[in-house]
């Protein structure tokens, strides 16, 4: 991956693919991709974290809503656009994600509708609130890639739902519903799908309301026990990440995805 921004046109075509709109002083990010299940291209990280900075920085914006269109939260990252243009350091658009999320000062809310893979799923484990529609569906499949967890995940995973439980979502990399996402507290509640979209805006204006600085110093304060030990473990994962793209087990895995079969791993 190159460490220079993107062209213009790949900007210029992200900002049609992230869609920004504030509505009172909540400002909702959607990720307008929906015939690609919103998979993550470099571009595209780049306009999230452009939009998370910004929003970081006009006292109009209260509390930020994160969300997908056409029914589907993302599907993870683009691997053809991965593949090409795979991560060399951490000064690069989904690093440079990551960090936005870990120093977000303000409430941020996830409404998820549909699939949330990969870092479609890490990234609710920031967020202050989050919320899923019935039928949503969560995955975490980095060792399946012959990847390791990222953003955080290793770390606030066992802190949210114990270690054994994180170890067999992380390690087996298996799909799991909305009910168990609440159940286990990586989302706040699972919603019926009709009327989602509005119990999400209900919150969200809700949060909004608060008097500003006090909910910022708040959530501040709830994330200080941990924050440091988060950044360095994020940074820790990174760097094994990195390290583990164009392995042998991560070349077969994403071989066999492009060939659209299943990955053998018994050579290794």
């Amino acid at each position: 991956m190159s460490d220079a921004p993107p062209p213009t046109s790949a900007r210029e075509g992200a900002e049609r693919l992230v869609l920004s709109a504030l509505e009172g002083r909540v400002l909702t990010v959607t990720l307008n991709r929906p015939e690609r299940k919103n998979a993550l291209t470099l571009a595209m990280y780049d306009a999230l974290t452009a939009a998370l900075r910004g929003a970081a920085e006009d006292p109009a914006v209260r509390a930020v809503v994160l969300r997908g269109a056409g029914g589907c939260f993302t599907s993870g990252n683009d691997l053809q656009d991965f593949m090409r243009s795979p991560p060399k350091s951490h000064d690069t658009p989904v690093f440079h994600f990551l960090a936005a999320l870990l120093e977000f000062p303000k409430p941020l809310i996830a409404a998820v509708e549909g699939p949330a893979v990969g870092i479609g799923t890490t990234l609710l484990l920031h967020c202050d609130l989050a919320f899923a529609a019935e039928g949503a569906s969560f995955q975490l499949p980095f060792g399946r890639l012959g990847l390791v967890p990222e953003g955080g995940s290793s770390y606030l995973l066992p802190l949210m739902v114990g270690h054994r439980r994180a170890a067999e979502l992380l390690l087996l990399g298996e799909r799991f519903g909305a009910d168990d996402a609440a159940r286990l507290g990586v989302i706040n509640a699972a919603w019926p799908a009709e009327g989602f979209a509005a119990r999400v805006a209900e919150r969200a204006a809700a949060v909004a309301a608060l008097p500003p600085e006090a909910t910022r110093l708040s959530k501040q304060l709830l994330k200080a026990p941990f924050r440091d030990e988060l950044a360095r473990v994020m940074r820790a994962e990174g760097e094994v990440f990195i390290g583990r793209l164009g392995s042998p087990e991560n070349a077969e895995a994403f071989m066999a995805f492009a060939q659209k079969r299943a990955p053998d791993f018994s050579r290794f």
